[in-house]
């Protein structure tokens, strides 16, 4: 990637080339195409545009890597090598927050503070739970031993999405790396800057050639298509939208490719009387409107018990007021800019059909004054909507909620679970009890109870319905990431 710096010391231009068995390469094709600041929608760079034929390079040279040094490495040998890709991306942390920032138009207090640092933990927590994976041992009385054996399952494609571009890729390679595997990388054509640096770190923390593969390009008819197809990739995992993961299943069928799907969520957040209502509100206040509401586990829908709905929603909005949207390198940001254009356009479009369906703008539902170039929202409070409403239904994926009372916690949990996604949910309440006895019945694959994105990466995490295949996390990861074979010796 080559980086053209400007007196002041700030990034002027990236051109990012695919990393194919240890090199930069550009296009075969000589296509290419730019790279948009969201937050100024000036071109920042040049991306070379893959295709086919960069997919057969990455995976032939993956495949041929799994049975290269990467093979014969220890287990001691490849951990330090894990835990030397998350020391490099802490060297590098406030480099890589500014290309997260230029890329996303998130606010740079935002990349530096959770983005980059949980990037590196994600390396060092695999690195030292790799220490603990085990196998089984069964012995059938005095007749036979049976023990597994567990081995990489082969060439992984991961398909990363542009909201939280290298949090979420590093979530998925630790683990891939870990048990053995190698991969072909395709980031999301919106964002290419830190996984194009990801590789460099990765060599130069010993990662042999071949074992971790980066192409540029789109999804359909390109690199996105020619991945999932490829019939010498073992397996697919993919975060982002649920039409999306539907297109892949249908491509990946064709050779029963193993899949990890993390996708859409229209996350309940439930707000009982007995509640914290100032502690509901701060977090409340993150929950909806943290990186632009562009984060898969944002509460969009939120529901609060009828006597405390009007002080709720009058302290809520007020809060929302004072939350600053501009530029993502301004420390006193709070919003930043949407992805592009066309995602902006897409969160207005929700906008004005909840206000057609007869929903109240409380506060924002307009670009912000003074802010005219960028793609910036000021974050939305949307009332007098009901469950059967299009923003309540759909996935949003922007600053944008809506926010309904309720009376009697049956009449919750039933809206909660009146939806196709299930991937998370928030519980606000001070009795042991209904905390333990709501979340239960709560049909997500996460459910925070008075608080929200606290997570042991330990557990596991997906969604059910339509919001993931599989779980990530701790062991959940190795198993995806890893084959058993069961040996039975009879004794």
């Amino acid at each position: 990637m080559k980086a053209e710096v400007v007196a002041d010391g700030k990034v002027k231009a990236f051109d990012c080339r695919h990393f194919i068995n240890g090199q930069f390469l550009p296009s075969k094709s000589g296509k290419t195409f730019k790279n948009i600041n969201p937050a100024t929608e000036e071109v920042i760079g040049i991306v070379c545009e893959g295709g086919k034929e960069e997919i057969d390079l990455a995976v032939a040279a993956a495949r041929r890597a799994l049975n290269g040094p990467w093979k014969r490495m220890s287990t001691d040998q490849r951990i330090a090598v894990l835990r030397r890709i998350g020391d490099l991306i802490l060297e590098r942390k406030d480099e890589l927050a500014r290309l997260e920032s230029l890329d996303t138009g998130k606010p740079y207090s935002l990349s530096s503070a959770l983005d980059i640092p949980r990037a590196a933990y994600n390396f060092h927590f695999f690195a030292d739970y790799l220490r603990s994976v085990g196998t089984e041992a069964y012995q059938m009385d005095e007749v036979a031993i049976n023990y597994s054996v567990r081995r990489p399952v082969g060439v992984i494609g991961l398909i990363n999405p542009w909201n939280l571009p290298l949090l979420l890729l590093t979530w998925k390679l630790a683990p891939c790396l870990a048990a053995g595997n190698t991969a072909v990388i395709k980031p999301a054509e919106l964002t290419p800057l830190t996984a194009t640096v990801l590789a460099e770190i990765c060599k130069e923390a010993g990662v042999p050639d071949g074992v971790v593969n980066v192409v540029h390009g789109f999804g359909p008819d390109s690199a996105g298509s020619a991945l999932t197809e490829h019939p010498d990739v073992d397996a697919i995992t993919f975060t982002g939208e649920t039409t999306t993961g539907k297109v892949i299943m249908a491509a990946a069928a064709k050779s029963l490719k193993k899949l990890s799907y993390e996708l859409g969520g229209k996350n309940p957040n439930i707000i009982f009387a007995d509640a914290n209502l100032d502690e509901a509100i701060e977090t409340t206040l993150k929950s909806s409107f943290m990186n632009q509401g562009e984060v898969c586990l944002c509460g969009s829908r939120i529901y609060v018990e009828r006597p405390i709905y009007e002080q709720f929603l009058q302290k809520f909005v007020a809060k929302t007021k004072e939350l600053v949207v501009g530029d993502p390198f301004d420390p006193k940001t709070n919003v930043g800019a949407l992805i592009s254009e066309e995602h902006y356009e897409r969160v207005m479009s929700y906008i004005e059909s909840a206000k057609e369906e007869g929903g109240q703008i409380l506060t924002g539902g307009k670009r912000p004054d003074g802010l005219n170039q960028g793609y910036y929202l000021e974050p939305t409070i949307i009332v007098g909507v009901n469950r059967n409403c299009r923003i309540v239904r759909e996935e949003v994926f922007g600053p944008v909620v809506t926010v309904m009372p309720f009376d009697e916690e049956e009449e919750v949990i039933a809206q909660a679970n009146d939806t196709h996604y299930g991937l998370s949910a928030t519980v606000w309440t001070n009795d042991l009890r209904r905390a333990h006895r709501v979340a239960a019945r709560i049909e997500a694959g996460i459910v925070w109870v008075n608080t929200w994105f606290l997570r042991d990466l330990r557990t596991p995490f997906g969604g059910m319905k339509q919001s993931g295949i599989g779980r990530e996390g701790g062991m959940h990861s190795f198993e995806f990431y890893s084959e058993l074979t069961n040996i039975c010796i009879k004794l």
